[in-house]
């Protein structure tokens, strides 16, 4: 007997990705059906079909419905990663064709969109203004997942994920980081404090897998100390409102806004940035529109707004 070889057997199931994506997706013939506007009858034919072309059955009946079998799983779950990566090269080649119409999915760290990201997005849509833009917000660590996963084109980000090969960062602004204190605090007099001095402190911090936290983190185990965590958040506006209430003391970005509750801003001595940069695949396998934001981005033309300036040389880690 002779057997079909795997390249073979790929290039019959591959006119049928998009049934077995659907049905992976819905769990249902009939909606798969619809999805890909055709009859159910001839999904149907179809799945009976590729179960004869692979030797197994792909779905067994259940209650109303199907389930996929653990051959229809691994087939299911293959072609959604083979048809994501068409769709990205599809939309690649049309944007080839005008790029000024293209879309850019931007992923960025929550408190960026207060000036960083408006500045950089309205500066580039004057030249540009039929790209659209996708936006999404969280932690470092979630906005890096998702940069990996080809689910966004670019992300800004503190500190920058130099050690990863897969990608490339580029320095975009260096923000000042302060301690935030109630206005009772014993600190709050001072003009300068030491990391140190934070030892024993009781400190508001962002969770892991923020990029605030990552750099309180090394901050204290720089000067000597284990932090005290007394509260973690997931947002900082929620930290500077747990500081204001007197729960504890944070480092922080300088405010763009007055401080509330009488919240005092101390500089840190030494002086303490972070480096804003932006990251994408490595390989450039960004589409024309990305290309040309992210271009845009790291030319240094635009004005980011109050708490940055240029970034500070440093020995070129970037790929």
């Amino acid at each position: 007997m002779s057997y079909e070889s795997d390249e073979e057997l790929a290039a019959r199931l591959a006119p049928s990705l998009a049934l077995l994506a659907a049905v992976g997706e819905t769990g249902q013939v009939t909606r798969a059906a619809e999805l890909l506007g055709v009859p159910q009858p001839t999904a149907s034919r179809r799945l009976a079909a590729l179960a004869d072309v692979v030797g197994a059955p792909l779905v067994l009946p259940a209650g109303r419905g199907i389930r996929l079998t653990r051959a229809g799983r691994t087939l299911a779950a293959a072609s959604a990663r083979a048809l994501a990566a068409v769709t990205a090269a599809a939309r690649e080649v049309r944007e080839e064709i005008d790029p000024g119409s293209g879309r850019v999915v931007l992923g960025f760290l929550h408190l960026l969109g207060r000036t960083l990201v408006p500045s950089l997005i309205g500066g580039f849509r004057e030249r540009n203004p039929g790209v659209r833009f996708s936006l999404a917000q969280g932690s470092r660590q979630d906005m890096l997942r998702a940069l990996r996963a080809g689910e966004i084109d670019l992300v800004f980000v503190a500190p920058m994920p130099l050690d990863d090969p897969d990608l490339v960062s580029r320095p975009l602004a260096d923000q000042e980081l302060v301690l935030s204190v109630p206005p009772s605090h014993r600190l709050a007099a001072r003009g300068r404090v030491r990391a140190a001095e934070l030892a024993g402190e009781e400190l508001v911090t962002l969770e892991h897998g923020y990029g605030l936290r990552q750099i309180t983190d090394d901050l204290c185990a720089a000067a000597g100390f284990e932090p005290r965590i007394a509260f973690e958040g997931q947002e900082s506006e929620t930290v500077r409102g747990l500081v204001a209430a007197g729960l504890g003391v944070a480092v922080l970005p300088r405010s763009d806004q007055p401080p509330t509750g009488g919240m005092r801003e101390i500089p840190l001595s030494p002086p303490l940035f972070r480096t804003i940069g932006v990251s994408w695949p490595a390989g450039d396998r960004l589409t024309p529109a990305a290309r040309a934001f992210r271009d845009h981005a790291c030319s240094g033309l635009t004005d980011l707004g109050p708490g940055f300036r240029p970034p500070a040389p440093r020995p070129d880690r970037h790929r």
